[in-house]
């Protein structure tokens, strides 16, 4: 297994990325390496201050970068040298078998829209978080924030990734699969949100069990968390600051301490053709360790396959 990283994707980038890389092969298999995505003399300095097995960490030299606020489809069109563009063309040519970057996730998204492309009819794929339970398990929400504005069957296609994601990542037979709203009858929200209601009661591909509302999320009444990005965003961005604040006040609380970024590490792209994890702008060294062993996870589980499978390549 080969998982690249873009070491120039990040506010710390290529520090931490270069550092998390090197943490992340204690924990890999020992038949996993990475391959660092960047400008090589960049990295190479880093790699000289570090031990680690020289026989897992392959560069791959690139010369262009795109900076977090760069316009994505225009980084997409004139820097086609970036570690993002090269990094994706490995993935393409299955050079490597997962690709994450802390970078600009708006041209994560383009390029991973416009090289990989989306399997059958999947019209806008989401990104997913996992969201902490009381549990210490976790549940997945999507979209956490790649899709403000969905239609009711756009919403129900993040319904069918989640279950296939959540079944083989968790472990859970037949996930359960909730929708986020202001209430738990089926005639609340708003019009989107009741029309996905309907939809989804007559999908046969999701064990739906109905709404969700805020003060249910931490319960674990739902494997899979439906709702769009605009609201996904928001919730996990409250969550992170939480977990600041608290952090801050030395409270020490195994729900809190997950909402830290930094434990899961990134969020993957669901319904492309590849494994692509996305990180947080300001993501440690510890941040892009966990990252990168996210994906490793994702390779292992087989879910880009089941994808293919369900909805056709």
């Amino acid at each position: 297994m080969k998982i690249a990283v873009d070491a120039m994707g990040g506010d710390f980038a290529p520090k931490a990325a270069v550092e998390g890389a090197v943490l992340a092969l204690e924990e890999l298999p020992n038949e996993a390496s990475v391959i660092l995505v960047g400008k090589e003399d960049e990295i190479q300095t880093i790699l000289n201050g570090l031990e680690f097995d020289k026989q897992r960490i392959e560069i791959i030299h690139a010369d262009e970068v795109i900076g977090m606020h760069e316009h994505p489809a225009k980084s997409f069109s004139q820097k086609p040298n970036s570690s993002i563009g090269v990094g994706f063309g490995l993935l393409k040519t299955k050079d490597a078998n997962a690709f994450c970057s802390a970078g600009n996730t708006g041209a994560m998204m383009v390029h991973s829209l416009f090289v990989l492309k989306t399997y059958g009819n999947i019209q806008r794929p989401p990104i997913a978080g996992f969201f902490p339970l009381k549990s210490g398990d976790y549940s997945l929400m999507l979209d956490i924030g790649a899709n403000a504005d969905c239609k009711p069957e756009l919403l129900v296609q993040f319904a069918e990734l989640g279950s296939m994601y959540a079944s083989l990542s968790f472990g859970i037979q037949k996930p359960k699969v909730a929708l986020l709203n202001i209430g738990e009858e089926e005639s609340k929200g708003s019009a989107v949100a009741q029309a996905t209601y309907q939809l989804l009661k007559d999908d046969k591909r999701v064990n739906f069990i109905g709404n969700i509302e805020g003060r249910d999320l931490f319960e674990g009444k739902a494997d899979v968390i439906v709702t769009e990005g605009f609201t996904g965003n928001v919730i996990y961005k409250m969550g992170e600051s939480l977990y600041e604040y608290a952090h801050s006040q030395g409270i020490d609380d195994q729900l809190i301490n997950r909402m830290n970024y930094e434990v899961v590490g990134g969020s993957p792209i669901i319904g492309v053709r590849g494994n692509v994890i996305v990180g947080h702008g300001i993501s440690s060294a510890l941040a892009i360790k966990n990252m990168i062993l996210l994906a490793q996870r994702q390779v292992d589980s087989g879910v880009n396959a089941k994808i293919a499978e369900v909805f056709g390549e």
